[in-house]
């Protein structure tokens, strides 16, 4: 009847209406014995007369329609009946009324049935005349193969795919956006500042795949992004705050501009000697802004730069995108970097994490 996927032989209930009506001359034990077998099957089958009454039911019926019908009944075994759509569907209109009153077999549509308590399942309804030895109609037979489970995976895979362009668009203008910030002195500058803030890009769009798009998670991105200057000893790099999982556009916003910091850091700040050190915090508890904190220590003396560098620009730009803002201090003992960004409301938090070296 059924294959391991659930789809259904298409000769299935042909054969058993050419069964039953091989059977009808064989006798009451003949009869017998072909109900026994509809009754152990899976699929719910059923039979009317040539009215549409119901003449025969098996225990998957009830299974199926959530109720038990009545002998005598005219159509369906179902309680309440749509179409795909949700518009209702008159029993009278229902496929197997269709079978009987055009006395030929319906393929290849689908309804939703209603249970007495509300649930509801997709189905497709195999109707087939029954014929006697002359060719009159004297009934039909149903089959009802529930494909609940194929539609909603056909749900998930359409809600998939319009996330994935939608990802796919906003890392296309995030990317846009990044081209048009990069400025360099050579052709060797640019690629390099490029493919730095390009691979960060690419290691989030890595994250969400193998969280199945729900998220990632902001520990990971500061983690991997300052791993290449962790010390051995693990002291170098102190990381503190509650793990959070980043909608898209927050999480690519983060990656680029600790990247950035983290370049700027080991070219000129505190990463770029073996004293130097990095506390990186963040606040956040889902309701308030996200409040993300860079403080360098131990490196170089630092000021003011005179004019704005290429990475500065990118990461202002970035942040501005999201309507956050971003304060920086040169401090005696380094650069203090805060970043803030408004829309952290409705980021699902992980069980707090207390701070880490790495």
């Amino acid at each position: 009847m059924l294959d391991l996927f659930g789809h259904t032989d298409e000769a299935t209930i042909g054969e058993i209406a050419a069964r039953h009506a091989a059977i009808r001359g064989g006798g009451v034990e003949s009869e017998k014995q072909f109900r026994e077998l509809l009754q152990a099957l899976p699929a719910a089958i059923y039979t009317t007369d040539a009215e549409g009454r119901i003449t025969f039911f098996n225990r998957a019926c009830i299974d199926f329609a959530g109720r038990t019908p009545r002998i005598g009944e005219m159509w369906c075994v179902t309680w309440k009946l749509y179409l795909p759509d949700g518009t209702p569907l008159p029993h009278e209109e229902c496929p197997m009324a269709i079978a009987l009153k055009q006395n030929r077999p319906v393929r290849d549509v689908e309804a939703v049935a209603e249970r007495p308590d509300g649930s509801r399942i997709c189905f497709m309804p195999y109707p087939t005349p029954l014929r006697d030895g002359d060719g009159r109609l004297i009934g039909a037979v149903n089959m009802l193969v529930d494909i609940t489970a194929r539609k909603h995976a056909e749900q998930r895979m359409m809600l998939l795919t319009a996330e994935v362009d939608h990802r796919s668009n906003n890392l296309l203008a995030v990317i846009q956006a990044m081209l048009r910030l990069t400025k360099a002195n050579t052709a060797e500058e640019f690629q390099a500042s490029f493919q730095g803030r390009l691979s960060a890009l690419a290691h989030v769009q890595r994250l969400f795949s193998a969280s199945r798009w729900t998220g990632a998670s902001l520990r990971t991105i500061v983690e991997e992004e300052l791993r290449p200057y962790a010390s051995e000893d693990g002291k170098r790099i102190s990381i503190a705050g509650d793990d959070i999982r980043l909608p898209a556009t927050l999480a690519q916003a983060i990656a680029v501009a600790i990247h950035e910091l983290a370049t700027n850091a080991a070219k000129y700040g505190s990463l770029s000697t073996p004293s130097g050190r990095l506390d990186i915090s963040w606040v956040a508890d889902g309701t308030e802004p996200l409040v993300l904190r860079w403080s360098e220590s131990g490196g170089p003396g630092v000021r003011e730069p005179t004019r704005k560098g290429f990475g500065v620009g990118a990461i202002d730009g970035v942040i501005r995108n999201l309507r956050g803002t971003i304060t920086r201090q040169w401090r005696a003992e380094g650069l203090f970097c805060e970043l803030s960004f408004p829309e952290i409301v409705g980021c699902s938090l992980k069980s707090p994490m207390l701070p880490q070296q790495c």
